[in-house]
């Protein structure tokens, strides 16, 4: 009885034993599990593209797991798919028009008359007044709201460029008060161009944070030939600006988006390196249709 006493305690030892060796070995093997998720997952995110601008997408758009940071048009897609775009891992701006009315916009009657002059090589838009009362409303009241709604991460505003075209205070007044209320709005805000209004207003004393938590520049190392659409490098003067101007906005806390059109590798090879060494973030695109 003794013997077999010391027998069933033996067995019990020895079954403790094995069995917290078990459990030491599975919770290895389910670290080493966690392990490799984890890597894979670092790996998986690492190998994702900083920036893609998807503007002329309208209802679908294919690979955007490979990116970090997407910009669509969300006027053309539901709030369904933008949270599916989200839950892949992409920071989510919606394209909104600000200074240019296109005419293929459903809202486009009730504003023509608000309308300054044509837009030179884009035919479906015109430039419009953005000192008018009642285009401000739509944009800070309704159209914005509308595009936040859907659960967009921040707005990619387009045509501050209208100062350019129209040097009036009461365009750069009205600018002022549109891209302010914008970063109300939306919080993260890119202004897609506008340099000559943009740079006005840091001259000015103008706090760039009130107004946009990012740039985006296009064409800095290579211009449109509208002719034919075809491209090629930018001239050095039009460079040496544009880095200049970047480099300012980035000195005042923006974060700095280009996008390139070119087919060129060689090009595109030196504009990821310069983007790189800077930590700007570019989106080179072989086609003006951005889909």
């Amino acid at each position: 009885m003794r013997v077999g006493k010391i027998l069933k305690k033996i067995c019990i030892c020895a079954l403790i034993i094995a069995l917290a060796m078990s459990f030491g070995n599975n919770k290895k093997m389910a670290s080493d599990n966690n392990h490799d998720s984890l890597a894979q997952t670092i790996k998986t995110a690492s190998n994702k593209k900083e920036y893609g601008v998807f503007i002329g997408a309208t209802g679908s758009l294919k690979n955007y797991k490979n990116y970090k940071t997407i910009i669509i048009d969300a006027q053309y897609f539901s709030a369904k798919k933008i949270k599916t775009f989200k839950k892949a891992g992409c920071k989510v701006y919606s394209y909104i028009n600000v200074g240019a009315l296109e005419n293929f916009r459903d809202y486009y009657d009730d504003y023509k008359n608000l309308t300054l002059g044509q837009y030179e090589n884009w035919d479906e838009e015109v430039f419009i007044d953005v000192s008018s009362k009642k285009w401000q409303k739509f944009i800070i009241d309704k159209l914005a709201p509308s595009l936040m709604k859907k659960g967009v991460d921040g707005l990619f505003v387009d045509n501050a460029d209208v100062y350019y075209e129209y040097k009036q205070k009461k365009i750069y007044k009205g600018l002022k008060v549109i891209l302010k209320k914008l970063k109300l709005e939306a919080h993260n805000v890119i202004i897609n161009g506008g340099d000559v209004f943009v740079s006005k207003y840091m001259k000015n004393g103008g706090n760039l944070n009130d107004i946009a938590t990012g740039i985006n520049q296009e064409s800095v190392f290579t211009k449109i030939n509208w002719e034919n659409e075809s491209f090629a490098a930018a001239d050095k003067d039009s460079r040496k600006y544009f880095k200049r101007y970047l480099k300012k906005c980035a000195a005042k806390g923006a974060d700095i988006y280009i996008i390139e059109y070119t087919k060129n590798s060689k090009l595109k090879k030196k504009i990821k390196k310069y983007c790189m060494k800077r930590d700007y973030k570019v989106y080179i695109s072989g086609s003006l249709e951005l889909t």
